[in-house]
This record gives C-alpha cells, structure tokens and sequence, in this order.
C-alpha cells in the first residue's frame, strides 16, 4: 500500500467514486509505464491488477485518472 502525493489527493475528492469508498485509476509513470487498473482506497493504492504488491513507488507517479475500469479482484484473489 502506498500514500497518494498530495498533488492528486484533492481531485480524487473531487470525482466519482468507482465502488463503496474507492476508485479505480489509471497511474502513469516518468519512466513511461501505465497501470490502468489500480485501485485507490482513502488516499492509498491498495492494488494493482496482475500484480503481487504495488510494483513502483509514489515519487514514480507522473499522473494519475479517474477511469472506473472495474474488475471481479475478489474472483482473481481466490484463483491464486
């Protein structure tokens, strides 16, 4: 799990929620990757779809959107 940077905190506020308390974002990197299904719970990335962890850290965040690209995460959290 790791904090959102303030710069974006304020227009997560802002938009729609995609679920009961989170969203589901889009987060791009300096470097250039983009994961398109993260979701955001209070402030925090709490997932990253295909993943084990959250694969880059906050100071890595080039930009970050609202999409509420959904996925069943429960259904793959008990396929593993």
């Amino acid at each position: 799990m790791i904090e959102i940077p303030e710069r974006w905190l304020q227009e997560l506020r802002d938009a729609p929620e995609t679920g009961m308390g989170y969203q589901i974002v889009s987060v791009t990197l300096h470097d250039g990757r983009r994961y398109d299904q993260v979701i955001v719970d209070s402030g925090y990335i709490t997932r990253v779809r295909h993943t084990v962890g959250i694969p880059f850290e906050a100071s890595e965040i080039a930009g970050i959107v609202v999409t509420h690209d959904k996925w069943d995460f429960n259904a793959e959290r008990r396929e593993k």
